[in-house]
């Protein structure tokens, strides 16, 4: 029997949190393990998803799948930045983010330099502003930073 190759993807994937989550029932615990995953393609275009299963490998599947639902075009300038400054909040998560020069590089710590890597961004800086160490909410936080980008005509 032969079994069908699976095309390479052309997305990157990054996994930035596994958790194992329980629900209490009568008999006791249930666990199961929440992935959240960005994916992008490093030219613009990048997605965020969360899934949940009885397996990691199960859970990230999903994640990555529905990340490829919930992609976002990143309009990049051609030094490789943003268009513009920006400020997003996600929950209690607060992100700036500013276009950087070429040459300078990606300043950005954390789940907001993953979603901008991905996103294609070389030269920006972002700053996480909130006192959350919270991964999930840092990176939708950057994820609406990115959707409020304007195109410069």
């Amino acid at each position: 029997m032969v079994r069908q190759q699976r095309q390479k993807s052309e997305y990157e994937q990054k996994l930035i949190d596994l958790r194992r989550v329980a629900r209490v029932m009568a008999g006791g615990r249930r666990f199961t393990f929440r992935a959240a995953v960005v994916l992008g393609d490093q030219k613009g275009k990048v997605g965020f998803g969360l899934g949940k299963a009885a397996d990691t490998s199960q859970s990230i599947e999903k994640a990555a799948r529905k990340a490829r639902k919930n992609m976002l075009f990143v309009p990049l300038t051609k030094e490789q930045s943003i268009p513009h400054e920006v400020y997003a909040k996600f929950g209690s998560a607060r992100v700036i983010l500013k276009p950087g020069k070429a040459g300078k590089g990606l300043v950005a710590g954390g789940a907001a330099r993953t979603v901008l890597a991905l996103a294609g961004v070389k030269n920006a800086s972002a700053k996480i502003l909130s006192h959350t160490k919270n991964k999930l909410t840092n990176a939708l936080a950057t994820l609406e930073a990115l959707k409020k980008l304007k195109e410069r005509k």
